[in-house]
């Protein structure tokens, strides 16, 4: 079983992604679960969401403790939230960042990435800048990292799954596949 967590604020939309990545996984064949976790129910509070995909029916629920892949929409979450604990060794960590040299703080033990998923957004005219859409464009970037999900999923599921604008993200988030980048432990991106 494969399990992704999603680290967020409220408003960012790691739930819808999380709903969009679940509908991708499924039209490859998965079986999946996708859920919320909330605390303060208010925009800008720490949001988690998550994914199971397995091959077999999935029994188990509630929250995933030791995820292989951990998607970060807010770096700045790093200071609050250790997005890593409970990772399994080699976890896939995605960062929405600017550079390559951010400073993450997050063990070597993982492999982490990065894409600039609020250029992105913004240049595909996806919200503004005080507020941009950035969830779908990392997913693209996701896309590119994981090894077993295909864009053309999805982006058939960004098209069925986003409340507005399906086209924009879906360019939006083929323009994150191609701009991802490596920080540390042996990724392969551009």
């Amino acid at each position: 079983m494969v399990g992704i967590r999603f680290h967020g604020r409220g408003g960012q939309g790691a739930v819808v992604a999380s709903k969009i990545l679940a509908n991708a996984y499924f039209k490859q064949g998965f079986y999946v679960q996708a859920f919320p976790s909330f605390g303060m129910e208010r925009k800008g509070a720490a949001v988690s969401a998550f994914v199971r995909l397995d091959n077999i029916p999935i029994v188990e629920r509630g929250e995933i403790k030791h995820p292989s892949s951990i998607i970060v929409l807010d770096t700045s979450l790093l200071n609050k939230v250790d997005v890593a604990q409970g990772a399994n060794t080699g976890a896939l960590i995605l960062l929405n960042c600017r550079g390559h040299d951010s400073p993450i703080g997050i063990e070597s033990s993982f492999r982490v990435a990065g894409v600039d998923a609020v250029k992105i957004a913004l240049e595909h005219g996806l919200g503004t800048k005080m507020a941009p859409i950035i969830n779908t464009v990392i997913l693209g970037a996701y896309a590119r990292l994981s090894g077993d999900l295909s864009l053309s999923n999805l982006l058939d599921a960004i098209e069925k799954g986003t409340p507005a604008n399906p086209q924009k993200n879906m360019a939006a988030a083929e323009a994150a596949y191609q701009a991802v980048f490596a920080i540390s432990g042996g990724i392969d991106a551009a």
